[in-house]
């Protein structure tokens, strides 16, 4: 994780925020978000407003375009091809209780389902093509998907650019060295990802008991 997130940091400005959109929007379009979490470039993108060579605004709307238009794509497919959805989902990466959590919670929630589900990168990856699949009406799908995607893309890229704040000040006060300060943030980000990744998965079992 920390070697991608270097290469990412490293990246020219016009391609970070093309990866702040498309893999957002990959999430649950072609369930990618099973193996890369989206996060990982909203987060990076935010580092990267933070250094001047993006606007913060163009990294969340970026995130924003992204990830509605990402899980617009799943509610679509889960709605026409129904439980074939389910049937190709990558069960290497996909545990059943992470199947039946996304049923249960869209179940239960509704529309606030996806607006919940876009916290963790399992839920975030199968919400949409299990909304889809329930019936949910588009219009409240699209509601709830784009009220979602703002909240969460704002978030991330914010934490990403406080980071960035965080650590070029510590630059500024120990005489860290640029790659010193890199290295740090892409620790924190690692480390804030295998976190809320850890939560995500403690709650499910909490839940169904």
């Amino acid at each position: 994780m920390d070697r991608v997130l270097a290469v990412l940091v490293a990246l020219p400005p016009a391609l970070v925020l093309a990866l702040v959109f498309l893999l957002p929007a990959l999430e649950a379009s072609t369930f990618l978000g099973l193996f890369v979490p989206g996060e990982i470039a909203v987060l990076v993108g935010g580092v990267v407003a933070h250094s001047g060579r993006l606007p913060l605004w163009a990294v969340i709307v970026a995130a924003v375009a992204g990830a509605a238009l990402g899980d617009q794509a799943g509610y679509l497919v889960g709605r026409r091809y129904g439980r074939g959805l389910l049937a190709r989902t990558p069960r290497g990466r996909v545990r059943s209780g992470e199947l039946r959590r996304a049923l249960d919670l869209v179940r239960r929630r509704g529309a606030l389902a996806v607006v919940i589900g876009r916290w963790a990168a399992a839920l975030r990856a199968l919400v949409p093509g299990i909304a889809g699949l329930s019936g949910m009406p588009q219009a409240t799908f699209t509601l709830a998907n784009v009220a979602g995607g703002l909240l969460w893309s704002v978030t991330v890229a914010v934490l990403g650019f406080l980071a960035g704040a965080s650590y070029r000040l510590l630059e500024r006060r120990l005489g860290l060295g640029g790659e010193a300060v890199l290295a740090v943030i892409v620790v924190v980000v690692a480390v804030w990802l295998w976190r809320h990744h850890r939560a995500a998965r403690r709650t499910g079992p909490a839940r169904r008991g």
